[in-house]
Formats: structure tokens, C-alpha cells, sequence
């Protein structure tokens, strides 16, 4: 491979890796005050090393740099109790989930998760050398643990070009065309549009316009044609 086009990847692999990285981290799990004030000392939400020409992504960003200035003094406890409750509306539910984080979910009839679709995304992590930490204890196919997967699968992509390595890095790259096919672009822009319409805070709602948009750069990125999304 060229030396132009091994930095040009390399640009593109690493992009992937911090925007999908810190889309995971921020969508999985319970909200971390620390970690969010240190998100806003950072002020992370400037800009994103990937898919800056994506629409979806700029609004996310506005959005984002809003809540960022709205808490540059750090999070009172006022708001960071709005935004655990809004994650709890979201993600785990008080009546009703309103925008389920479940890959499953949204492919049968009873909203069930450990369907087939957990079960493949499991054996994609395990073919990648990874286990999720609580694992048979909840489903796999999480949308921030697959959205971390992407971040791990361009991290790869990284090593082999450093290594020299082209055909483990074409690979990769036909990898993450498979994943993104076959599951996060089948059912992960239905997901940040939920959350697009539910959201009460600037944090998630923000995050949601981020996801589309970054799922959206990427599939264009890896000329991946858009599969047929569901709806829930």
C-alpha cells in the first residue's frame, strides 16, 4: 500500500476509533459526573476528528457545545440529577423503555432481548478477541458496546497498517463492513431517532444527532450501502 494511502486510512481508522470510543463510553452505563465534568473542561464536543461533513453531526455538535457552555462552571446537582433521569427514561424505563438499547429488541415481535441478534454480535466480539464484562448477565448486542466495537475493530485496523500488513487490514475493513450491514446500520439510526424525539436533556439528545451522524460517515467512508432500517 502507498504510503498516501496508508496515512489516509490511518486518519480515517483513527477518527473512527475516538468518535465511536467515546459514543460507547457515553451511552453505555449509568452517567459519570466525573467524567462528565471532564468532558466539558475538555471541551470535547468542538469538534470530531470524523464525518464533520455529515449534517447530523454538526447539529449534534451545536447541541452539545450548548449543554458544554450551559455547565462550564460543572455540573450542579440539579443537572446532573435531570440527566440520570433522562437516561433512565430513555434506556432503562420508568413506564415503558422509550428508545431501547437492545439490538433484539427491535427485530421481534415481543421486544425480547438474548434473541439470535445477541447471540451473533456475541460470537463478532469473540472472533475480535473481546467478552463483554458482565457477560451472560445482559445482552451483548448493547448499542454503546457495539458502538465500541467499532472503535476496537478501527484500533486493529491501526496495528496493521503500522504493521505493514495489507491484507489483515482488508480484513478488518471488510469486518466492519459486515458488522455495520448486518447490525448497527440496521437498527442504530432507528434508535438515536428515538432518542432524537424523546430526549429531555441537551446531553442525550445531542448524542443521538452525534450516533446518526457518525453511523452515516462511516457507512460512507466504507462505501457501505445503507441496509433497510426497522422501525419500533
Amino acid at each position: 500500500m502507498h504510503q498516501e494511502k496508508i496515512e489516509s486510512w490511518n486518519m480515517v481508522m483513527m477518527g473512527e476509533s475516538l468518535l465511536f470510543g467515546l459514543l460507547g463510553k457515553a451511552i453505555y452505563g449509568d452517567p459519570d459526573k466525573d467524567w462528565l465534568e471532564s468532558l466539558i473542561r475538555d471541551d470535547v464536543f468542538a469538534e470530531v476528528p470524523f464525518g464533520n461533513d455529515q449534517p447530523e453531526i454538526r447539529t449534534g455538535l451545536e447541541i452539545l457545545q450548548r449543554w458544554t457552555k450551559e455547565n462550564c462552571d460543572g455540573m450542579d446537582n440539579t443537572e446532573f440529577g435531570a440527566l440520570k433521569q433522562d437516561q433512565l427514561r430513555l434506556f432503562i424505563g420508568i413506564d415503558k423503555v422509550l428508545a431501547p438499547v437492545w439490538e433484539s429488541v427491535y427485530f421481534n415481535e415481543n421486544r425480547l432481548v438474548f434473541q439470535a441478534q445477541t447471540l451473533q454480535v456475541r460470537e463478532w466480539y469473540r472472533r475480535f478477541g473481546l467478552r463483554i464484562e458482565r457477560f451472560n448477565r445482559e445482552p451483548d448486542d448493547h448499542i454503546g458496546l457495539e458502538l465500541s466495537f467499532i472503535a476496537h475493530m478501527a484500533v486493529l485496523g491501526m496495528q496493521a497498517l503500522e504493521e505493514g500488513d495489507d491484507a489483515k487490514f482488508d480484513g478488518i475493513i471488510q469486518s466492519q463492513r459486515e458488522f455495520l450491514s448486518q447490525h448497527l446500520l440496521c437498527w442504530g439510526p432507528a434508535w438515536a431517532r428515538l432518542v432524537e424525539k424523546q430526549a429531555e436533556t441537551d446531553f442525550y439528545r445531542g448524542l443521538a444527532h452525534l450516533t446518526q451522524g457518525a453511523l452515516l460517515a462511516v457507512a460512507s467512508s466504507l462505501q457501505i450501502e445503507m441496509p433497510k432500517e426497522v422501525s419500533l
